[in-house]
C-alpha cells in the first residue's frame, strides 16, 4: 500500500542522513566518510547507509581530521563529493589548512572550472557538558576565509533542505549542525526535490518594533522570547538566518527598513563573532534607517565549562534577549 504522507515526523539528525541518502540514490559519486560512520556516526546522522550503500561508499576513518579532509579534497578535485563528519566542530581546527586553504582556496588558484564540491558536517555548540573543546562555536571562520559556503540548521527540516542542497553545491559547504538539537523532532517534507535554498533565511515571527537576527541553537529561545514580549507591546520579528556565507541581505536589510531597530543573537563568543560582523555591516549599509545602535547578544568571551549549569550561564538566555530587546526600545 503507498503511502500519501507529504511529511514524517523525525529527529534533526535522522533528517540529514535522510537528505544524505536521497543524494546518494541519485548520485553515484558521493560517497561519506569519516570516524564511525559505517556505524551510525557520532550523532547517528549517518545510520543506516553502510547498509544501503556499502563501506565502500560509506568509509570509516581513523582518528585524523587533516587525513579526512585531505583526502575528501582529493576526491573532490577529480569529480567525486565527499561528506565528511569530523564529529566535533572543534576538531576541524585539526584539518584548518585543508578546510580553509585547499577546499576553499583551490577554485581560485587553479580555475574556477575545476569542481570543488564537498559537505564537511561540523556539529557545534554545547550539548549537556561536553566540556571546552567539543562545545565551540566555531562559525565564523568560514565567514572570514573566502570560497565556502556556511549553512546552520535550526530544525529537521532545515536540516534536510539545507543538507541537500549542500550536496548539490559546486563549492564546499560547512554544514554546521547544532548538537543540542540532535535529538529533538519536527516535521520534514518527504519529498525527494525539497531543498532549502543556501543563502536565504526566513521571517520566522513577523514584528514592526525590532529586527531579530538569529540562526541555529538561539531560534527557539528568541521566538520564546519575542512570545513573552507581546505581552509588553514589543513586536519583535525574527529572522532565522539558515545561511551565514552568504547572507541573505535583502531579507535583512527590507526588515530593517521597517522596524529600525535591529538585535542579533547567538551563541558563539561575543567579540569578533558573527554578530560583530552582521552588525557592522547593518551600520554601513542602512545606516540612515536605524534608530538605534544594532546590539548584540552573544556568548561569553570565556571557554566553556564542564558544568551544565555553568555551560547554560555562558549562552544567551531566552531572558536575556527579552531584555536586550527591551533595551534596545528604550535607547
Amino acid at each position: 500500500m503507498t503511502s500519501n504522507k507529504t511529511s514524517e515526523t523525525m529527529l534533526y539528525n535522522a533528517a540529514m542522513g535522510l537528505a544524505i541518502a536521497e543524494e546518494m540514490r541519485i548520485n553515484p559519486e558521493i560517497f561519506v566518510l569519516g570516524q564511525g560512520v559505517a556505524s551510525g556516526g557520532w550523532f547517528g546522522s549517518e545510520k543506516g547507509l553502510a547498509d544501503e550503500f556499502g563501506k565502500q561508499r560509506v568509509v570509516d576513518c581513523g582518528i585524523s581530521e587533516a587525513f579526512e579532509v585531505g583526502m575528501a579534497a582529493g576526491a573532490s578535485i577529480a569529480g567525486m563529493t565527499p561528506v565528511i563528519n569530523v564529529g566535533f566542530a572543534d576538531f576541524s581546527l585539526i584539518a584548518g589548512d585543508e578546510i580553509y586553504h585547499k577546499l576553499g582556496k583551490w577554485r581560485y588558484m587553479h580555475g574556477i572550472n575545476v569542481p570543488m564540491s564537498a559537505v564537511i558536517i561540523l556539529p557545534l555548540g554545547v550539548m549537556g557538558g561536553a566540556g571546552p573543546e567539543h562545545s565551540n562555536s566555531i562559525e565564523v571562520l568560514g565567514m572570514h576565509f573566502p570560497g565556502l559556503k556556511v549553512v546552520v540548521p535550526s530544525n529537521p527540516a532545515d536540516a534536510k533542505g539545507l543538507m541537500k542542497a549542500a550536496l548539490r553545491e559546486p563549492n564546499p559547504v560547512l554544514y554546521h549542525s547544532i548538537q543540542a538539537l540532535s535529538f529533538t523532532n519536527g516535521e520534514v517534507p518527504l519529498a525527494t526535490d525539497f531543498v532549502v535554498e543556501i543563502g536565504k533565511g526566513v521571517v520566522r515571527r513577523e514584528g514592526r518594533d525590532v529586527t531579530l537576527l538569529t540562526y541555529g541553537s538561539m531560534v527557539n529561545r528568541s521566538l520564546e522570547a519575542a512570545a513573552a514580549l507581546q505581552s509588553e507591546d514589543i513586536s519583535v520579528e525574527v529572522i532565522d538566518l539558515r545561511s551565514l556565507n552568504p547572507i541573505d541581505w535583502p531579507l535583512i536589510l527590507d526588515s530593517v527598513a521597517s522596524t529600525h531597530r535591529a538585535m542579533v543573537v547567538h551563541e558563539a563568543n561575543r567579540t569578533a563573532g558573527p554578530g560583530a560582523e552582521i552588525a557592522a555591516q547593518i551600520q554601513e549599509r542602512a545606516f540612515y534607517e536605524l534608530e538605534t545602535p544594532v546590539l548584540r547578544v552573544a556568548g561569553k568571551d570565556v571557554p566553556l565549562p564542564q558544568s551544565v549549569e555553568l555551560e547554560q550561564a555562558c549562552i544567551p538566555s531566552v531572558a536575556e534577549i527579552a531584555e536586550a530587546a527591551r533595551h534596545i526600545m528604550n535607547l
